[in-house]
């Protein structure tokens, strides 16, 4: 369920000359039944409202006096968001004769064409007050109070991001609360302006129109949802193409260790975040543990705990990066089985993280585990797996992928490798050049093609002590297994490969260095192209045994145990 709430005006809305129609009731008490939230959010003051409208019981929260004054009328609770009045103010209206005059909690309202005198009270006075027009009322509120200022409140209190709103207004006062909303309708009685700023024009008018949205988002709300706005940019296929992500996507990222899915990651959150959409990022190996736009939870030696990560994401503008490097590998997958179930909860409630990453997916989704071991949902909405092996990650997962980006020289067998675990036929790809990734709308049953995808602004920045200290999974580790592979010796990080290395015999250190192992591993394992074209250089160089041994060591020893290098 994408969009969590829905925000709706009073007057010439849901109400026609004051009355609110049975039919549209109804409707509203359908958006309850689903789990929904409903919001009005209207001009008019709490007494005049509560007089004229005897079902605010079906509201979880009022903007009233025009965004001013929340008012919950399951407790009856009064929130002010601003300041009352001044009696300075309201005096000087008096003097100057403006009639008629009413004064709420913050809100002073007359008509037009009282606004001259209005405007006079405020400058005599030096006040920083503003004047909002809707349909012949001049409002006059504190600067910065409007229904986007009090739906933002009530959001607050509800916790629920703006993203999962649809909106529905139809004066000058509601464009700045529909702009807000991650989805926004115009009755069909609307201004003109007002049709303009919504994302949908309804049918009917006033309570006809809100009852044909309320039927659409019933229906389909990530179809309503995935507007232009509200997609996440990949990429450009041919001709420009935009290559995106809309609201209920699943996206598989996959391919060889060290070709880019990280960096790739990176990008994607960049959006997001620009978008200001709150992603959740499970970490198992601490390749975003300095990623700017997110909190971390966990450490190298400190494992993470369901709570942290689920407190965090309660408040909608913190993305959180889930490090799970402190848990021993096969505790991994158990934990995620222990959080899946509860994230899954909070998003049902929510709608938030609005995206879900999973790094290493084969590792937390294993093929060998079904969909009830791992506790996965019935959708998986919003989400990201990225995976070296998609023929390793339950079939449970991957039968709702609906877009994949195979990412290498053997794109096209990751995506063969995805059919076969998912039992369908793989359809016809090319296989893409450096500057391209193969994309496949999967959904769509279109053919995969060439993108070029977004860079990231920042630097993938590698986790130094990971590589050094840590402890790889058992395909990226190196093994030193010799010319006959008669040995097994696992290197799972730096410092164990430069002790095997110290003490191997001579023909199997000589096999794997001219073979090109060590500069191969350093670029696909430990992701560091820069040790990585060193190695080649002395593997080109093809110095003798112990020269060879003595200067591998030392390119790692200079980047990865030097006491002044700080991490990159």
């Amino acid at each position: 369920m994408y969009l969590q709430a829905l925000a709706t005006d009073y007057d010439g809305t849901i109400a026609d000359h004051g009355d609110v129609a049975g039919s549209t009731i109804a409707a509203l008490e359908q958006v309850r039944e689903s789990g929904r939230k409903l919001i009005l959010v209207t001009g008019r003051e709490l007494p005049d409202l509560q007089q004229a409208f005897d079902r605010l019981d079906l509201f979880d929260v009022a903007v009233v006096e025009n965004g001013a004054l929340l008012y919950l009328p399951q407790s009856g609770e009064e929130r002010p968001v601003a300041d009352p009045p001044s009696a300075d103010f309201v005096a000087a209206l008096q003097r100057r004769g403006v009639s008629p005059l009413s004064v709420g909690r913050t809100i002073v309202a007359t008509w037009e064409p009282q606004q001259q005198a209005v405007l006079e009270a405020i400058g005599e006075l030096k006040l920083e007050l503003q004047i909002i027009f809707n349909k012949g009322a001049v409002m006059v509120l504190p600067s910065g109070i409007n229904k986007a200022s009090g739906l933002a409140a009530a959001l607050k209190l509800l916790e629920l991001s703006p993203h999962n709103v649809v909106g529905i207004g139809d004066a000058e006062n509601d464009h700045a609360f529909l702009r807000a909303c991650g989805c926004s309708a115009a009755v069909a009685n609307a201004l003109p302006a007002v049709k303009d700023t919504a994302d949908f024009v309804t049918r009917g008018a006033r309570g006809a129109g809100v009852e044909e949205l309320v039927a659409a988002m019933l229906a389909d709300d990530e179809a309503l949802a995935a507007l232009p706005r509200n997609r996440v940019p990949l990429g450009k296929g041919p001709g420009d193409e935009l290559v995106d992500l809309k609201p209920g996507d699943v996206l598989l990222i996959a391919g060889s260790s060290g070709i880019g899915k990280s960096t790739l990651a990176t990008a994607l959150t960049e959006q997001l975040a620009g978008k200001q959409l709150q992603f959740a990022i499970l970490d198992p190996e601490g390749d975003y543990s300095e990623l700017e736009q997110a909190v971390q939870v966990g450490e190298e030696k400190v494992p993470p705990t369901r709570k942290q990560a689920l407190d965090l994401l309660e408040e909608p503008g913190t993305s959180v990066v889930i490090n799970t490097l402190g848990l021993e590998l096969k505790e991994r997958p158990g934990f995620f089985a222990e959080l899946m179930p509860e994230l899954s909860k909070y998003r049902a409630k929510s709608g938030r993280p609005h995206w879900l990453i999973i790094d290493e997916a084969h590792h937390l989704l294993p093929a060998g585990r079904d969909g009830k071991a791992l506790a996965l949902p019935d959708s998986l909405s919003g989400t990201v797996l990225i995976t070296v092996h998609p023929d390793a990650v339950a079939p449970d997962a991957l039968k709702h992928v609906t877009k994949i980006l195979a990412l290498g020289p053997e794109a096209d067998k990751v995506i063969a490798q995805f059919c076969a675990a998912t039992g369908e036929q793989p359809p016809q790809a090319t296989v893409p050049d450096d500057e391209h990734v193969l994309y496949w709308h999967r959904a769509a049953g279109t053919l995969p093609k060439l993108v070029t995808v977004e860079k990231p602004r920042q630097q993938h920045k590698r986790h130094i002590r990971k590589y050094a200290e840590g402890a790889l999974t058992d395909e990226r580790s190196f093994y030193f297994r010799g010319p006959d592979g008669k040995l097994n010796l696992k290197a799972q990080n730096l410092m164990v490969f430069l002790q095997i290395a110290d003490g191997v015999d001579d023909e199997t250190w000589d096999f794997h260095f001219g073979r090109g192992d060590y500069s191969n591993w350093f670029r696909g394992a430990i992701r560091d192209d820069e040790l990585a074209d060193e190695a080649r250089e002395i593997e080109a160089a093809a110095p003798g045994t112990a020269d060879s041994r003595k200067r591998i060591t030392e390119i790692v020893t200079a980047r990865y145990t030097q006491p002044a290098r700080a991490e990159a």
